[in-house]
C-alpha cells in the first residue's frame, strides 16, 4: 500500500488513523533519511493510541516510553553502531512487552526484527509540493495483512 500525503498535518493524521489500530504487541519497523518524516507519523500514532503530550524523536535516548493504557514504545536505532547494540539495551522487553513498538532507522537492526511486522518506507516525493511524503507500506505476517486492510478503509491512498 502507497499513500501520498501533503504536509506534516496530513502525515499526522495518517499515523493517527494507524495509531487507532494497533494494539499491544504490534511493531511499525520505519525506515527512511533525516527529515523524511518519522517521527511525524509517531506523533500521529501516539494521538491515535490516545496518548496525550508531544512526543518528540528519541534520537539521542533510543528509547522514550509514552502513555499508560496502551504504551508506546519509540524508538531510534540511528545512533547505534550496529544491531548488538539494541541486545544490550534490552529491546526484547518491548519488542514482546504490552505496549506498541515503533522503530525509526529500523534497516540498521533488521537482523533483531521478529518475523512479523509493519514496514513503513518514507519518503519525499519526487516532483511533489515541499512536505508531501511518500509512505509505502509492507505488511509481514497475517496481522499486518488484516491491520492494513482495515487501515485502506480509513484512508485516500492519492494518486
Amino acid at each position: 500500500m502507497r499513500v501520498v500525503t501533503k504536509g506534516a498535518a496530513q502525515t499526522r493524521e495518517l499515523g493517527k488513523k494507524l495509531g487507532g489500530l494497533l494494539v499491544p504487541g504490534d511493531i511499525v519497523a520505519l525506515v527512511g533519511g533525516l527529515g523524511a518524516g518519522k517521527t511525524v507519523l509517531v506523533q500521529g500514532m501516539a494521538a491515535g493510541l490516545g496518548i496525550e503530550g508531544y512526543v518528540i524523536s528519541p534520537t539521542y535516548l533510543i528509547i522514550r516510553e509514552y502513555g499508560e493504557r496502551v504504551p508506546l514504545y519509540h524508538m531510534d536505532a540511528y545512533r547505534l553502531s550496529g544491531p548488538e547494540e539494541m541486545e544490550e539495551l534490552g529491546y526484547e522487553e518491548y519488542f514482546f512487552g504490552s505496549g506498541v513498538t515503533a522503530i525509526e532507522w529500523a534497516d540498521r537492526i533488521l537482523a533483531l526484527l521478529p518475523r512479523e511486522y509493519l514496514r513503513i518506507d518514507v519518503g519525499l516525493t519526487k516532483g511533489g509540493e515541499d512536505g508531501d511524503r511518500c509512505l509505502a507500506f509492507t505488511p509481514y505476517g497475517e496481522r499486518y495483512e488484516v491491520l492494513l486492510k482495515e487501515l485502506e478503509r480509513h484512508v485516500d491512498l492519492g494518486p
